[in-house]
């Protein structure tokens, strides 16, 4: 940069989305070193707007900065080199370097110092309106432009860094948990809004060509407005199917569809198939439970739940427990380890009150599926709540009552919230399964043995 001419400044000061500050740098014949040499005073003679002030000093100090840590760096990958060569080499090259930089700007990122208003908001932990959202949005937008180096793709990765330090920083714009999700399609619109208009930016220009600009048009595929979003690729980029009108009238459509008590299951079907990839993209990107909920009401129902297990791993779990508990009942039921456990105990005392051979078939199946982690030697309260209250994150079912055939009630419960009320043990343990695998949910290790147990008999894997 020291070398540069006044003309490569003014390139560079476009390419950073300074365009306007081009004829005062040509006119004040700014060359690389004087810009180098500028301080706080002579920017402010140059540039009028405090934003673009504050722009280019950040970008001015972190040139310096890089410079006087190009060392470091340097020998970071020289040692790399060493230790790691067939990493360090030929076409891992650059992914190593765009790792590090990623690594980088994660580790050193803070919120902006927002402006007096905000922070008066933001003190009173005052849900802010319509118009300081947009103020929040636009800092926010600016300040990660700067850490960019002025670049106005940010992959997926750098908005939830971002939108996540907003909301550990000022909790109560969560918004009941639906926070993270509008925050981030905020900022995201936000940077689509600012390369609207831009026709000099060198990256800006060459996207928009590789991957199409719809100014004055309608929007084009779904894949085209994911790529637009993602053109760094270090991280690929949540494709933009919130913003698609066309999955936004599904998504409007299953909403409304769930709060009626006559529901077209055909059509239901047939939408929750078209909005899978975004479904499964935001549980991949590990989005929170309440916003997917929110969206797709309809997983809370455990037919959609087994359906969607099924369009994962081609199983129908529910008939799979069916099988298992009447293939296995009477063996566990037979165990010593769990002839003397209160679930038992209360099996039998209920068995004397009845004869029916259906009832009885039905106490027992209900009474081997919450002995099952006893079988074990595993957690018991990872797995049911017998006649107690749910304490535990991961899924785990909730059992009042279970031998009362008037009052019994199954539900299954994930992060403490109900998602759905079961009919029986067969459907609850189903539930169970099934919600490890769709909301891909780590399995805890106090209740691996039972789970690996059930899904060796749903897979087929082994022979237990």
């Amino acid at each position: 940069m020291e070398n540069w001419s006044v003309e490569q400044v003014c390139n560079w000061l476009k390419q950073r989305n300074l365009g306007e500050l081009v004829p005062k740098f040509r006119e004040e014949e700014v060359s690389g070193a004087a810009l180098l040499a500028l301080n706080d005073r002579m920017v402010q003679q140059l540039v009028k707007k405090i934003g673009h002030q504050a722009v280019l000093m950040d970008l001015i100090k972190k040139y310096q900065q890089q410079r006087s840590g190009l060392g470091s760096f340097t020998y970071c990958c020289e040692t790399a080199s060493q230790k790691f060569p067939e990493v360090i080499s030929g076409k891992n090259l650059k992914s190593f370097f765009a790792r590090y930089k990623t690594l980088q700007w994660t580790s050193s990122y803070a919120l902006p110092d927002f402006p007096y208003d905000v922070k008066c908001i933001l003190a009173e932990k005052k849900c802010p309106d319509h118009s300081m959202r947009i103020r929040i949005i636009e800092f926010l937008q600016a300040d990660m432009t700067k850490y960019l180096e002025g670049s106005l793709y940010p992959n997926s990765q750098q908005y939830n860094i971002v939108v996540n330090a907003l909301l550990q920083a000022y909790p109560f714009l969560d918004e009941d948990g639906n926070g993270f999700l509008l925050w981030k399609r905020a900022l995201k619109d936000r940077f689509k809004y600012v390369r609207r208009p831009i026709e000099d930016d060198e990256q800006v220009l060459r996207n928009k060509c590789k991957f199409g600009h719809r100014r004055g048009q309608t929007r084009k595929s779904l894949f085209a407005e994911n790529k637009l979003d993602d053109v760094q690729g270090q991280v690929e980029e949540e494709p933009a199917h919130l913003k698609s009108s066309t999955m936004d009238v599904h998504i409007k459509w299953l909403n409304q569809e769930y709060m009626k008590t006559q529901r077209n299951w055909e059509e239901v079907d047939n939408r929750m198939n078209v909005t899978i990839e975004i479904r499964r993209k935001m549980i991949s990107d590990k989005a929170p439970l309440k916003d997917i909920l929110r969206l797709f009401p309809f997983l809370r129902c455990p037919y959609q739940l087994f359906r969607e297990f099924q369009l994962l791993t081609h199983m129908d779990i529910y008939k799979k427990t069916v099988e298992i508990l009447e293939i296995y009942s009477e063996n566990i039921l037979s165990l010593y380890v769990v002839r003397n456990n209160p679930i038992n105990i209360m099996l039998q005392e209920n068995l004397k009150q009845h004869t029916e051979e259906d009832v009885l078939k039905y106490m027992k199946m209900t009474a081997a599926c919450l002995l099952l982690p006893e079988v074990f030697g595993d957690d018991s309260s990872l797995f049911a709540a017998v006649n107690e209250e749910v304490k535990a994150v991961t899924p785990v079912l909730e059992v009042k009552n279970p031998f009362n055939m008037n009052s019994c009630e199954f539900a299954l419960y994930v992060e403490r919230e109900e998602l759905a009320q079961l009919d029986d043990c067969t459907m609850a343990l189903a539930a169970l399964v099934a919600a490890f695998h769709v909301f891909d949910i780590p399995c805890p290790k106090r209740i691996h043995r039972t789970l690996n147990f059930l899904e060796s008999l749903v897979f087929e894997v082994r022979n237990p």
